[in-house]
């Protein structure tokens, strides 16, 4: 039997060769043999037994914003998540604890807490994708991290096919990194995730950027929604809406290094910014390295180094992976080739 005629048999619409290119912000990507919507924990569960006896690969996708597809497509199923559901599910004097689905657009969920007047994802607002997959890359804006606020997700394990509840430090978050693009990658696929947001006030000093803009507006009383407007306006400056021109957002992430290494980068790029982090690594701009290796702005393969942050790369004229992979690897090369620092991309793959 096709897996058509098994998912639609559990009324579910499953689609065939449907270009992934529809479904990334980037607008590569060949076609899917098929896919299909997933709005429930139960559905998830058919969807995968279905799959698993007829030895289809799986891939989940959310809202495409962090993805990059293959030209050849992906030969297996496609689940796409629309699990749903924003509720509070603890209430006490200082904090408030909400479970959200996986489906959820990400900035509905900061909007939601902003309005209720609560810190802890505000200046996540605005990052593009859903609920479910903040945690697999523990994304992260203006000193706020998914790490800082999740106390647990919840997720079917393909290996089991059973609902496991994962805390936070089972996840093994580090710099945009999880054990869902780890050791674990494949193996949990998130159906919800918890977080513990506060009732608390935003206070100074904030990030850089965002302390800039307020001294800039000569804004001094911080709200919840003071913060959300003014990072909406600074990503709005500098990041091009991937509804509008194609593109997956920071494409490469930050470097981490040794910090034994400063002095000498130091000494050759005295201009060189620089973050402290802890175990002796500090964290580099890669924005920063790629606009001193003079590519910013640079069209590589039809693809474009924003002229607006160096660590965003759009799709001007590309059509295909390969050109957006020669892109890439142009990058890493010179970046290489200057600093001796290597950089990695952030997209996940669909593999």
């Amino acid at each position: 039997m096709t897996c058509t005629a098994i998912i639609n048999r559990n009324n579910m619409n499953i689609h065939t060769q449907i270009p992934l290119r529809n479904f990334t912000t980037m607008r590569l990507g060949g076609p899917a043999r098929f896919m299909v919507d997933v709005h429930s924990v139960e559905e998830l569960r058919d969807v995968h037994k279905n799959a698993r006896q007829q030895n289809l690969r799986i891939f989940v996708i959310g809202g495409g914003s962090n993805l990059i597809a293959p030209d050849e497509g992906f030969d297996g199923l496609i689940i796409h998540m629309r699990i749903p559901g924003i509720h509070i599910i603890d209430d006490q004097p200082g904090h408030t604890i909400i479970k959200a689905g996986a489906g959820e657009s990400w900035d509905d969920l900061v909007s939601k807490s902003v309005d209720m007047r609560l810190s802890g994802i505000e200046a996540m607002s605005a990052i593009p994708g859903t609920v479910g997959a903040a945690p697999v890359q523990n994304i992260g804006a203006y000193g706020q991290d998914m790490s800082d606020t999740l106390v647990s997700l919840e997720a079917f394990d393909t290996t089991t096919g059973s609902i496991v509840t994962l805390s936070n430090e089972a996840c093994g978050f580090s710099y945009r990194h999880s054990i869902f693009r780890g050791d674990e990658k494949g193996r949990y696929i998130i159906t919800s995730i918890t977080v513990k947001l506060y009732k608390t006030l935003p206070t100074a000093p904030f990030y850089d950027s965002l302390q800039a803009y307020f001294d800039a507006k000569n804004i001094s009383v911080f709200t919840h929604q003071t913060v959300r407007d003014a990072v909406i306006a600074i990503r709005h400056d500098k990041l091009p809406d991937p509804q509008i021109i194609a593109n997956s957002g920071s494409f490469f992430k930050n470097a981490i290094i040794d910090d034994w290494r400063l002095p000498e980068l130091k000494a050759k790029y005295p201009t060189i910014k620089v973050f402290t982090m802890t175990e002796n690594r500090i964290k580099i701009p890669t924005g920063w390295l790629i606009e001193a290796a003079g590519l910013k702005g640079s069209l590589l393969h039809g693809i474009r180094i924003y002229e607006k942050n160096a660590l965003v790369l759009v799709n001007e004229s590309a059509t295909t992976y390969d050109d957006l992979a020669k892109a890439r690897d142009e990058i890493i090369t010179k970046i290489h080739d200057m600093f001796q620092i290597v950089i990695e991309q952030e997209p996940l793959e669909v593999r």
